[in-house]
This record gives structure tokens, C-alpha cells and sequence, in this order.
């Protein structure tokens, strides 16, 4: 068992990097009524007002000030366990992280979304009614997501004895004994057909899809994670059983776990939680991506006045050295918001977007880096030429200290251990435990960005980007030759049009 104290101080840095939209983040809708955003979770109806207090009580924890111990063991059976005890406030997050994302999807796109969207839609003793109501009795939330690493399962549940031990036998019910029910699959399997269709409508999220297909081409992070029409049509039952025992096993497990509990219950709970689960294997590491071999861009058609334009390549993995300068890096390029190079130059200078910024979403193999920008399709060609020349003179040049020193006082600003929740505390210990990130991670983090220098910065981008192709995604309406000649002269060459992003 490993413990760590660790400054009061967190960093928010499980899936996401900088002020992305959310179309581009890892996640995925896993289940839903309608189509939704593909970062929404799921959720169980509002909390009986008997208990209504948990929620009131997740509102004092953002300034509750305390000193964090990480505590590391593993179960019997392999599953590995990080826990930090606070007794602030008497209530109980786990988070169980599975490597069982749309990575693992191999020919059956949509395979792990739907697998995790039909954890609580019945187990071998309750329907997905009793499921619902069983928690919303003892005031206890279940939530359950699909992304492109990971599969997740969590409870929040106040630590009373009567309410505790209810509410973790029924969600280890609920993770290792689910039935699949027939009637289920069919209704969620054709919401997420619903869902294809609605993306079709979405050209933020069609830029998305079509950004990481065309990156990631046959890598398993150019699966398209909510499915397509032709691989949903063909899913069945058993293909769903036989993903969830391959996957969901404890040697494929993170658990983590932050509230009012000693480690002794702590260990009680790990091991209730694991031993119901089969021993397996842990899944295999996500192989390299092979960078892009030239410059590509492509078009996707749609009938809009606006034009959503997506460019970047190949980023880091989560565990990169050099992450640190890259993300402060990408602070100030665009990752900031306003007052970072491409919202002050694009936008409130020349006036040329609605929206622009940029990102690395590190995943277990190297995720994306991307510049994201929203304009009137008769100034697309300008905005996109100003983008790539105002990152290839930071790739060349990197910041001024003056930008160094500002991004590093908001970074320590934004983050004190006074706006962090439980809630956000047990997601950084999943991915630490997830992507085998060191106890100190959180602390060593936010040290060593504040050692980076601008020439730690431009080295890191020049390494990583100075050489690699830029693929470019426009989603709108064609330049037209009559009233837009010059824009096409500036339109990079060897485009492929598209009339729809792959579904």
C-alpha cells in the first residue's frame, strides 16, 4: 500500500485539457431519452426530498480546506484501489473506471457505449425501475459513461450504516450482475441511431467525428464511438455479454474512492465491489497512432451560413514528460479563453470568428491537439489562414514571459483546493489509477508548471509539431467562385469533399 500528503491543491485534468467544446472531449452519450450532448452522463431522477441534503452538502465541500492522504492498495483478485479519506462532510464518491471504451470496439462500433449504457436497465433480480428507486430511496446517485479510453460507473451515497451498506450492495449488483434485458437494448440501440442522425444536423459534432476518423484512420481511436448505422443494425445481446466478461473484470479495474470512511472500510467496501466481478485480464495497453503522413484537408457540405472548422494532429498521451510546458503552452496559444493569442488576434482584432480556441484532449495513446474556430463562410479562408500562421509562429517563437508568468498565475488561481469537490477529487484519482500517473500526480503537476520556461514551451511545440502535417475538417457551404475569389485562392489544396461525415 502506498500513502501520499499532497498540497492542498487540485488540478482539473482528467479528460480534458483547456476550454474545449464539448463535442470534442473523450466522452460519449451512453444513455439517454433523446439524443443529448455527447459529454451528458446519465443520472437517475431528482433526489427524494428526504435526502435532498447530499446536494447542500456537495455545495459546502467546495470551500471545505483540508489536507489530502492518497491511499493505494490492491484487492485479492487485482483490482486496484485509491482512496482518500475526508470526513468533512458524511457522504461516499466511488468512481469504477474500466478499460472498456470505444477503443475496444473493434468491428462493432458502438459496442462499449451501449454495453455501459445498459448497466442499470436491469440486473438478474431487479428491473430497471426497482434499479431507479432502490437508489433514489437511500438518496444515493448513479452515473455511468462511455469515452474512447474508459468506461465508467459511480455512486454518491451519504455514510450513514442504514443507508451506506444498502446503497453499495445495490450498485455491486448493478455492476456485476446485469441482464441485458431485450426490451432495453432495442430502446437504447435505437436512440443511438436517433442520436446518428442527429449528429448529422450538428456540424460542430459532424467536424468532430470526421477530425478523428481521418486522424486515427484503422487506429482504435478512429472507432466511431457512438456506432454507425450498419454495425448497430448487427448488434446483438451476446456480443454485449461477450464484451462485458472480457472487460468488465476486476484485473481491468480502477477503483477510487473519496469520503467520511476509514481505510478499514475503505478495504471492505474495494473488495465487496471487486470480488463480485471475475478475475480476467487487464486489456491490453492502446497502441502508438501512426502520425499523418502529408497535409489533409477535407469538406463536409452542410446548408449553414457559418462555417466550423477544426485543424491539428497527433498531441501527447497522458503520462508525456513534456506535458506540462505543452499545456501551459496551449494556455496561451488558445486554451485560455479570452486574452490567449488566437481569441485577442482572430477575434478581437480583426473580428473574423464567433469562437475560437485550442486543445489537447492526452488519452492513453496520444490524443489530439486542435485548433476549433466558428466564422461566416465568406471569411473561412482568412480565419483558417490566421490560425496556422499564428501557430507556427508560437510552434517558432513560444510566448513572451509576460504571457508565461500570467497563464501561471491563473492556472494556480483557478485550482485551489477551495472550489474542488469530492466529486472532482475522485475523478483525478481514477485517471491517476487509470492512466498509472504517480500518487504525487496532482501536486507534481502544478510544480512543474510552474518551472517551465518559454523556452521549455517552444521546445516542447517545436518537437512535437514543427514537422507533422495539419489536417483540416470545414463543415458549411462552399466557397462561391463569384463573390468569393479570393478566399479561394486562399483555400489550401488537394481538398476532398464530403456530403456527410462518416456514420
Amino acid at each position: 500500500m502506498g500513502v501520499i500528503i499532497i498540497l492542498p491543491i487540485i488540478i482539473a485534468l482528467l479528460y480534458k485539457t483547456g476550454p474545449a467544446p464539448k463535442q470534442y472531449s473523450q466522452s460519449s452519450v451512453t444513455q439517454s431519452a433523446h439524443p443529448a450532448d455527447e459529454s451528458a452522463s446519465v443520472e437517475l431522477p431528482p433526489l427524494n426530498k428526504r435526502f435532498s441534503s447530499i446536494a447542500e452538502l456537495e455545495k459546502k465541500s467546495h470551500s471545505a480546506s483540508r489536507e489530502l492522504a492518497i491511499q493505494q492498495w490492491q484487492t485479492a483478485n487485482g483490482a486496484r484501489v485509491y482512496f482518500m479519506q475526508t470526513d468533512a462532510l458524511p457522504m461516499l464518491d466511488i468512481r469504477l473506471v474500466f478499460a472498456a471504451g470505444a477503443s475496444r470496439d473493434d468491428k462493432l462500433p458502438g459496442l462499449a457505449q451501449i454495453t455501459n449504457g445498459l448497466l442499470a436497465e436491469g440486473t438478474t433480480n431487479k428491473n430497471a425501475a426497482q434499479i431507479a428507486a432502490g437508489f433514489e430511496k437511500l438518496g444515493a446517485q448513479f452515473n455511468n459513461g462511455s469515452y474512447r479510453d474508459m468506461a465508467t460507473a459511480s455512486l454518491r451515497t451519504l455514510t450513514k450504516d442504514s443507508l451506506l451498506t444498502p446503497a453499495i450492495d445495490l450498485f455491486s449488483e448493478v455492476i456485476a450482475t446485469p441482464a441485458f434485458p431485450e426490451d432495453a437494448f432495442v430502446r437504447i440501440k435505437n436512440q443511438m441511431m436517433a442520436n446518428l442522425q442527429y449528429i448529422k444536423q450538428q456540424p460542430g459534432k459532424q467536424a468532430s467525428q470526421a477530425f478523428y476518423q481521418a486522424l486515427y484512420a484503422k487506429h482504435p481511436y478512429g472507432i466511431p464511438e457512438h456506432g454507425t448505422q450498419a454495425s448497430l443494425k448487427t448488434l446483438t445481446t451476446d456480443d454485449i455479454q461477450r464484451f462485458y466478461q472480457q472487460y468488465y473484470v476486476a484485473k481491468n479495474l480502477v477503483i477510487a474512492m473519496v469520503g467520511a470512511i476509514d481505510q478499514t472500510q475503505a478495504k471492505a467496501i474495494a473488495e465487496q465491489l471487486a470480488n463480485k466481478l471475475p478475475e480476467g485480464k487487464a486489456a491490453p495497453k492502446t497502441p502508438r497512432p501512426t502520425p499523418l503522413a502529408e497535409t489533409q484537408q477535407k469538406h463536409i457540405e452542410f446548408p449553414s451560413s457559418q462555417t466550423h472548422i477544426l485543424m491539428g494532429t497527433l498531441g501527447v498521451s497522458r503520462d508525456a514528460k513534456d506535458y506540462p510546458a505543452l499545456y501551459i503552452g496551449n494556455e496561451i496559444l488558445g486554451g485560455g479563453g479570452f486574452g490567449s493569442r488566437l481569441m485577442k488576434e482572430i477575434r478581437e482584432d480583426r473580428g473574423l470568428v464567433y469562437g475560437v480556441g485550442s486543445a489537447f484532449i492526452p488519452m492513453q495513446a496520444a490524443g489530439p491537439f486542435f485548433i476549433n474556430l466558428q466564422t461566416k463562410q465568406s471569411q473561412a479562408s482568412e480565419a483558417l489562414s490566421l490560425s496556422q500562421e499564428i501557430l507556427q509562429k508560437f510552434i517558432a517563437e513560444g510566448p513572451s514571459q509576460q504571457e508565461l508568468d500570467q497563464a501561471k498565475q491563473k492556472l494556480v488561481g483557478r485550482y485551489p483546493l477551495s472550489t474542488a469537490s469530492n466529486a472532482d477529487i475522485v475523478s483525478q484519482l481514477g485517471a491517476i489509477g487509470f492512466y498509472h500517473l504517480p500518487l504525487d500526480h496532482m501536486q507534481q503537476f502544478l510544480e512543474d508548471v510552474q518551472a517551465v520556461t518559454r523556452e521549455d514551451v517552444q521546445r516542447a511545440f517545436a518537437q512535437h509539431f514543427q514537422k507533422q502535417p495539419l489536417l483540416t475538417i470545414t463543415v458549411g457551404q462552399q466557397a462561391k467562385p463569384d463573390n468569393t475569389e479570393k478566399a479561394q485562392e486562399k483555400q489550401p489544396q488537394h481538398e476532398a469533399p464530403l456530403t456527410q461525415a462518416n456514420q
